[in-house]
């Protein structure tokens, strides 16, 4: 991406408030090489300013852009950030916590798919915790859409990190990649309903009674569903995934186990949310929507069906053309589907 050396300012306050607009204006200033002052970081937070994971993403933006940084402090409210560049390399990241390695990834990836030579980033933390894409959300749903667009790239987990303990490792390795524009107006036909609970120092049994029974309650064959000890290193923890792969895209959903919260109430929530997305009308589910935006940016173009667009997505389209002047086309065709398209880049971005 080309831009001008103007500064950009972004309030943190704007829309739903939270780490996502961040994450994206770090992006965004990585990727234009214009300088970046957000004000008002995470004010719609109960908890507002810098927390460890979000500073582990401006850590992991400072390195790969060989960026100046100010206000990088736990708490802090606002942030100066000046990048000189995009310099691959093989970077390593400690959060130091159950803090999501997913967002962090998240943060990097627009500006090391650019990068001039390879790359890989290698983070400890949290691969699966709450609030934020799991490692398994992302490596089956948002990187098979990656491919699609002819990214080069791998996302692999060397050890499971379960909330509330984290002590999980996830590694990406880049290439340059050009991307090409994606349609995601139909899921295509369906290729198979899959399951895996993922449990830490705790008892086999609840995992094989969570798996039988969302095999059971979604219809699934025995060999679709899977049990998976994450080791002794992480937790103790527990979370149920499931997910429906179809042709042209995959939505996933998770659901964390808890102490005192039985089997039966983790895998009616699992199976309402996966049967809830079956039965409507999206494409793509609320959080891959959220997840392709800035992939659409860099393809120059695209377009996807989803359901109502949520708040959080909402608010990443504007910070997005705020930034960039590009336009995102966001508008109901039919009851329940809504088209998310970009309709137009400004021509100082490409």
């Amino acid at each position: 991406m080309k831009a001008t050396s103007e500064t950009i300012k972004i309030d943190g306050s704007q829309g739903e408030g939270g780490g996502q607009i961040l994450r994206t204006a770090l992006s965004l200033s990585m990727l234009s090489g214009r300088p970046l002052l957000i004000e008002k970081i995470r004010a719609g937070r109960a908890k507002p300013g810098l927390m460890r994971q979000h500073l582990v993403c401006v850590k992991a933006a400072q390195m790969i852009a060989g960026a100046a940084v100010s206000g990088a402090e736990l708490g802090a409210s606002a942030l100066a950030f000046t990048p000189s560049g995009i310099f691959p390399g093989h970077f390593e990241l400690d959060i130091g916590s159950s803090g999501s390695c997913t967002l962090v990834l998240q943060t990097v990836l627009p500006a090391l798919l650019q990068a001039k030579a390879m790359s890989s980033i290698r983070i400890t933390g949290g691969t699966h915790t709450m609030l934020a894409p799991s490692s398994c959300f992302v490596q089956r749903s948002f990187l098979p859409v990656l491919l699609k667009m002819a990214a080069k790239l791998t996302i692999e987990v060397e050890k499971y990190g379960l909330f509330p303990s984290g002590g999980g490792v996830l590694v990406a390795k880049f290439e340059p990649s050009q991307l090409r524009p994606f349609d995601l107006a139909a899921r295509g036909e369906l290729v198979g309903v899959y399951a895996e609970a993922i449990g830490a120092n705790m008892q086999t049994e609840i995992l094989q009674r969570e798996a039988r029974l969302t095999a059971q309650q979604l219809l699934i064959d025995e060999a679709n569903v899977g049990v998976r000890d994450a080791g002794s290193h992480t937790g103790p923890g527990n979370v149920l995934s499931a997910w429906a792969q179809y042709e042209n895209v995959t939505e996933l959903v998770q659901v964390f186990g808890a102490r005192g919260k039985r089997a039966e109430s983790v895998v009616n929530q699992l199976c309402r949310e996966l049967q809830g997305y079956q039965s409507g009308k999206a494409v793509v589910g609320e959080h891959l929507a959220d997840q392709l935006l800035l992939p659409m940016l860099l393809a120059g173009g695209g377009r996807f069906i989803t359901g109502a667009p949520s708040l959080h997505t909402r608010t990443n389209i504007e910070v997005i053309e705020q930034v960039t002047g590009a336009k995102f086309r966001c508008v109901e065709i039919s009851k329940g589907r809504w088209e998310i398209s970009l309709a137009q880049i400004n021509p100082g971005y490409d």
